[in-house]
């Protein structure tokens, strides 16, 4: 799933956003820093897969409900998997099948205040971030491969700046920082005041700095090999936002973007294969530059 429009409830959101108009600035600001605070829960509905057992991490303040899998072949590494907005570890079932044949041992959880998990605001990484390192705590050996989407691509890179157990991350549709994708996709009645209001509830509501949020700024940090993969055709989040990135980026790094791919679309089955390729490299060696 997405950051659209906030909070990704499409038709939900907008009827909220036509009340608070007709009420006042105040109520934009309000349905604003709710929105973005409170994504649609998607709860589990997928059954646990035939080499992962129901597990239970304990993250900052959270309790974490997720999948422990382990390899069907020996394994060579741990790859955890971070999911979008408004989804959930279910998504991860195709990912856990493909790396499992390859050696490696997946984690998969809901993300705080998604899915089965507790919590009761997303902060876009500013504690995720704190969760996943708790979640790379439990694990007895390296190295660590993070894979996230969306929202689970930008808790990926801004853990990875700070952990130096993280040996590789594949960052799908990542966002640049949290107050420009959120303004980008604010509804045409937010004014920039309107906006300002709305972040301030939301820090005061959910106790975080919005503005230290920021995989670009993470991306300083990051000396490990990375791999951006952005759809050229997304208009939710701008392919622009993994070229900003990118570029900050100081260690081996490949960005793909993919011809025709809108958001929750550039990891398509042509795609699979080149990760493969990637982190088989990235594992083995440092790896050059390279932009796609």
């Amino acid at each position: 799933m997405t950051l659209r429009r906030w909070h990704l409830v499409g038709g939900a959101l907008a009827a909220v956003v036509l009340v608070a108009w007709a009420t006042g600035p105040s109520q934009l600001a309000a349905a604003g820093a709710g929105g973005l605070l409170h994504p649609a829960r998607r709860h589990m509905t997928a059954v646990t897969p035939a080499t992962c057992a129901n597990a239970t991490f304990s993250g900052d303040g959270v309790d974490l409900k997720g999948w422990r899998c382990h390899a069907s072949v020996p394994s060579r590494a741990t790859l955890i998997y971070l999911h979008g907005v408004a989804d959930n570890r279910s998504s991860s079932v195709g990912v856990i099948e493909r790396f499992g044949t390859r050696g490696f041992d997946v984690i998969a959880y809901d993300s705080r205040a998604h899915g089965e998990s507790s919590g009761d605001f997303c902060t876009y990484g500013f504690f995720e971030k704190q969760d996943l390192h708790r979640v790379i705590d439990t694990i007895q050996r390296g190295p660590i491969v993070l894979v996230g989407t969306s929202l689970g691509a930008a808790v990926a890179l801004q853990e990875a700046a700070l952990d130096s157990r993280v040996a590789a991350v594949v960052a799908a549709e990542t966002f640049s920082d949290l107050r420009t994708v959120a303004t980008e996709r604010a509804p045409f009645v937010f004014t920039p005041r309107i906006i300002d209001r709305a972040f301030r509830l939301a820090e005061e509501q959910a106790r975080f700095d919005t503005t230290a949020v920021s995989p670009e700024v993470a991306a300083e940090q990051i000396s490990i090999p990375v791999l951006l993969i952005h759809g050229a055709n997304d208009t939710d989040t701008p392919p622009d936002h993994s070229r900003r990135v990118f570029a900050r980026l100081h260690g081996p790094k490949q960005l793909i973007i993919v011809p025709g791919a809108h958001h929750n679309e550039s990891l398509r089955a042509d795609v699979w294969p080149e990760i493969e390729r990637w982190l088989d490299g990235a594992l083995t060696s440092p790896g050059a530059q390279h932009a796609q």
